[in-house]
């Protein structure tokens, strides 16, 4: 299978953790969507990434709907419970953590617009949702170790990849002196594998199609 997206995506780059907590092969093709001559949009009708595309040359896009279909593809590290309950609160985090991602790739895209059509009102609005989910984030995480039950789970990838985005987009957010506890489950993500490969960086992209296990 061959996943498509860009090297600075939050969305993207959750779908990649995924594939490597889940030791699953793929490829990788780097492809801006915003870029000239970009295909994404022949995949993707929304001309969004990620994208993934199977075997058989289905396409796949959101990065729920990937995560979802990938953990159901081998019992290796499962990520999302089969428990209703569980699930319910894996997914629910998971929400909470793109709403983030969301809300930040909305306030930068204002601020990219020229000084004089930039609205501060919409980016301050954008702004109020990052602070606000980082707030219900730490609650939810409170003291413990994982998000929901005693394990690893989607909804600690998904809040480590919003947490990575702000560093990215927004490093003068100050979410590790707020909320020590997602700081010290920030520092725990980064000694695995997948999130330590994929971190976020405006860099030249490398060649267009790369082999990952």
């Amino acid at each position: 299978m061959k996943l498509v997206g860009t090297l600075t995506s939050p969305f993207v780059r959750k779908v990649r953790i995924v594939l490597v907590e889940k030791r699953i092969d793929y490829e990788f093709e780097i492809d801006i969507p915003w870029n000239e001559g970009t295909q994404v949009g022949r995949l993707n009708p929304l001309g969004k990434v990620p994208v993934l595309v199977l075997d058989d040359g289905e396409a796949l896009f959101d990065s729920r709907v990937i995560v979802e279909y990938l953990d159901t593809l081998t019992p290796v590290a499962r990520l999302i419970p089969d428990i209703a309950r569980a699930k319910l609160q894996v997914k629910r985090l998971e929400a909470l953590s793109d709403g983030i991602c969301d809300a930040a790739a909305l306030a930068v895209m204002e601020k990219r617009r020229p000084l004089e059509k930039q609205s501060e009102d919409w980016i301050a609005r954008q702004q109020k949702k990052v602070a606000h989910g980082l707030q219900l984030l730490a609650l939810e995480l409170g003291e413990k170790n994982w998000f929901v039950g005693e394990s690893f789970s989607l909804a600690d990838i998904a809040a480590g990849c919003a947490l990575g985005y702000l560093d990215l987009r927004f490093p003068e957010t100050q979410w590790r002196e707020d909320y020590p506890n997602l700081a010290k489950l920030g520092e725990k993500l980064l000694k695995r594998t997948g999130f330590a490969d994929t971190i976020p960086q405006e860099i030249t992209p490398p060649p267009k199609q790369t082999r990952l296990s």
